[in-house]
């Protein structure tokens, strides 16, 4: 069965579109989730357009074989990681700026277009793409659409599903189908866009956004404030969250997130700081001063011991590297279990304090950064390589993180998804009649379980 499927799939697709080759599966049978043992494929397809996306999704419907989407392959909570018999259907081929409207401001693209290279390509039409995740220079369209991905200028400019207007979407049958529309109003039938949106490749496969594209800002003005303790952070983050400030960045990075980006990258960052908070205006001068001096101001007030401001953009992205490289830098020092919960942004001291007595109770070293600015944080545990105690305790605190988001009246999971790993608590924070009216939802679009089974539902 599984040769006949490989063999008709190998027929209906272009040369060199299908993978078998076991050493070259093995990529992709893993994605950016650490601790979790993925599945093996049958096989990897390669299409470069939706017409081949479709064939080999009727393909694999006709021999029941299970597919799971892939872009880049940075999901962090299993939702692109291979279960066993499936086919791979990798997108990455797909990466084409298909149309840049600089008159009614929107871009169509293909999934595997990377993130960073739409604003690069919009920006001599004077427009940007706002949703700018840590991971904006490796991560696709495809794969931000899958997970409502977010980033660092969310507090002003807020997430994917804010900046999208329409999906070209490959069902489970393969039928081929349009959402949204190219303009900004329009209530005609379901919301079927906003549907998909985060829905990790569980209802339908993704082969071109339509987004909507923003002014470029004219500049910004960025400050950092160093804090002798985490909680002073998180008291300055509710200030600044009170005080009604349109900040365009509000980011956290405590001492261990800072000690390994400045021992990987030597910038001359405060090490004996307790945490970093990173503040950027991008509004009109001379507003953006005003806002970042007033965000000083209620920093020291929370108990800063330095703060500095600068418009040069040089400069300020050198402060933000100590954000960007956050990840990066932690998985240098061991297996990474990397959490992502928001609560609302007033518990934001609540949840870095409480974070604090997860590390010391379960023996594991936390690593606490994030979008301080929407409540949406990403606590670290770091692990030695290969200490299978460690790992048991490191799972705990990884739950018992989760445990405190609800407890907080927050979420499990801001913007990576559910995948794989945060199946167990999707219950809990949604309840019993939601969650069974979604998978009404999806063995109505997907009856024989095909799309990405075992995620997110």
């Amino acid at each position: 069965m599984a040769d006949r499927f490989v063999e008709e799939l190998g027929d209906a697709l272009p040369a060199g579109a299908l993978v078998t080759d076991p050493d070259v599966l093995q990529t992709y049978r893993y994605d950016r989730t650490e601790w979790i043992e993925p599945g093996t494929p049958l096989a990897a397809a390669f299409p470069t357009t939706t017409e081949q996306v479709a064939t080999a999704v009727r393909v694999a419907a006709a021999h029941r074989v299970p597919i799971v989407p892939r872009g880049a392959g940075s999901s962090l909570c299993g939702g692109s990681s291979a279960i066993d018999g499936c086919l791979v259907l990798c997108l990455e081929r797909m990466d084409r700026i298909v149309e840049i409207d600089a008159v009614d401001q929107m871009a169509v693209l293909e999934p595997g277009v990377i993130n960073a290279d739409i604003s690069l390509a919009t920006a001599d039409a004077g427009l940007w793409y706002p949703p700018d995740p840590a991971s904006k220079t490796f991560c696709s369209i495809g794969g931000n659409v899958a997970t409502n991905a977010g980033g660092l200028c969310c507090v002003k400019y807020g997430v994917t599903r804010d900046h999208v207007l329409g999906l070209e979407v490959v069902m489970a049958d393969g039928t081929v189908i349009e959402t949204g529309r190219r303009t900004i109003k329009g209530v005609a039938g379901l919301d079927l866009t906003q549907l998909l949106i985060g829905s990790e490749g569980t209802l339908g496969i993704v082969t071109k956004v339509r987004v909507r594209l923003t002014p470029l800002p004219e500049g910004a003005a960025t400050m950092v404030a160093v804090f002798p303790t985490l909680g002073a952070a998180g008291v300055a983050v509710a200030d600044l969250v009170a005080s009604g400030l349109q900040l365009s960045l509000v980011e956290l990075v405590d001492r261990t997130t800072l000690l390994a980006v400045d021992d990987w990258r030597n910038l001359g960052l405060d090490r004996d700081a307790a945490a970093l908070l990173l503040v950027q205006s991008d509004s009109p001068v001379p507003l953006r001063g005003t806002e970042v001096a007033r965000a000083a101001e209620l920093c020291d007030r929370a108990g800063a011991t330095y703060t500095a401001a600068t418009d040069d953009a040089d400069e300020a992205e050198m402060l933000l590297q100590a954000r960007r490289l956050a990840i990066p830098a932690l998985e240098r020092l061991g297996d990474t279990l990397l959490d992502d919960v928001a609560v609302p942004r007033s518990r934001i001291p609540d949840l870095v304090g409480r974070t604090e007595d997860i590390a010391a109770a379960r023996d594991v070293t936390i690593g606490t950064f994030g979008h301080a600015g929407d409540g949406n944080m990403h606590p670290t545990i770091v692990l030695p390589r290969g200490d299978q105690d460690a790992l048991v305790r490191g799972k705990a605190a990884f739950n018992d993180i989760l445990e405190v988001a609800l407890d907080l009246g927050g979420t499990i999971t801001g913007e990576h998804g559910i995948g794989i790993v945060k199946q167990p608590f999707l219950e809990r924070e949604i309840g019993a009649g939601s969650l069974a009216v979604q998978r009404s939802i999806k063995r109505a679009l997907d009856p024989h379980d095909l799309l990405n089974p075992g995620k997110w539902l």
